[in-house]
C-alpha cells in the first residue's frame, strides 16, 4: 500500500507540476514582469504619458525559470500526496478512484486551496497593498481547512444536516472577512491585478484538473498492478 501512495504521488505531482509549471511561465510570469516594472517605478501610472500596455520584459532565464520549474513541482507533488491520502481513504468507504473521478476530486482540490481563499483574498501582484503578512496566513489556512472540511461533507455526507454544515463551513470565512489593508494604495494598474488574479485562477485549476486526473490514474494502475 506504501508503495502505490508513494508512486502514485511522485508520478502524479511531478507530472502535473510540470504542466502547471510550463504554463505558469507562459500565462502567469509575464503579468507578474510587467507588475514588477511599475512596483520598480520603471513604469508608472498615471504619468505624464501613458504606458504601453505591451513592454518590453524579460525574456527565459535558464536559473531562475529553472528553479521556478522545480519549485512548482514540488508544491504540486505536495499537494498531491494529501489528495492521494484522501483518495486511499474514500476508496476504503466504498469510492471508485480512477482518471476519470480524479478529475472531481481535482476540482474539489482547487476550489479548496485556490478558489476558496481567493475569493475574499484574491492572488495579488507586486506593488499593491496589503493586510499583514501574519493574520493573512491564518485566515488562508482556516478558510483551506474549512472549504476541504466542506468538500468532503458535499462528497460523502449521507443527509441535508451534513450538507448544510459542510454551506455553513464554505460560507463562514467569507461572512468573518479576509484581512484587508488600511488604505488601498498602489502603483500597478488595476487592469494587471485583474489579468493576474484571472490568469492565477485559470492555471490553478488546469493543474488540479491534472493532478486528480493523473493521481486517480496511477492509483487505479498501481492497485491492479497490487492484486495481479
Amino acid at each position: 500500500m506504501f508503495q502505490r501512495f508513494l508512486i502514485t504521488s511522485l508520478f502524479a505531482g511531478a507530472a502535473a507540476g510540470l504542466i502547471a509549471g510550463i504554463l505558469q511561465l507562459m500565462f502567469v510570469q509575464p503579468v507578474l514582469l510587467h507588475a514588477e516594472l511599475y512596483e520598480s517605478g520603471a513604469l508608472v501610472h498615471f504619468g505624464a504619458t501613458p504606458p504601453s500596455a505591451h513592454p518590453e520584459l524579460s525574456g527565459f532565464d535558464t536559473v531562475r525559470d529553472g528553479l521556478s520549474l522545480i519549485f512548482t513541482m514540488l508544491t504540486y507533488t505536495g499537494y498531491t500526496l494529501v489528495l492521494v491520502a484522501l483518495m486511499s481513504i474514500a476508496e476504503g468507504r466504498g469510492a471508485q478512484i480512477d482518471g476519470r473521478t480524479g478529475i472531481l476530486w481535482g476540482i474539489a482540490g482547487f476550489v479548496t486551496f485556490h478558489f476558496a481563499p481567493g475569493l475574499s483574498l484574491a492572488p495579488e501582484v507586486p506593488g499593491v497593498a496589503a493586510a499583514d503578512v501574519g493574520a493573512r496566513q491564518i485566515w488562508w489556512w482556516g478558510t483551506v481547512v474549512a472549504a476541504g472540511t466542506a468538500m468532503w461533507l458535499l462528497a460523502f455526507g449521507r443527509s441535508w444536516t451534513m450538507w448544510g454544515v459542510a454551506v455553513i463551513f464554505l460560507t463562514a470565512p467569507h461572512m468573518i472577512g479576509a484581512p484587508e489593508p488600511d488604505q488601498f494604495a498602489g502603483t500597478v494598474p488595476p487592469e494587471i491585478a485583474a489579468l493576474f488574479a484571472a490568469r492565477a485562477f485559470g492555471v490553478g485549476l488546469a493543474a488540479w484538473v491534472l493532478i486528480g486526473s493523473f493521481a486517480g490514474y496511477f492509483w487505479q494502475r498501481e492497485g491492479a498492478r497490487e492484486n495481479g
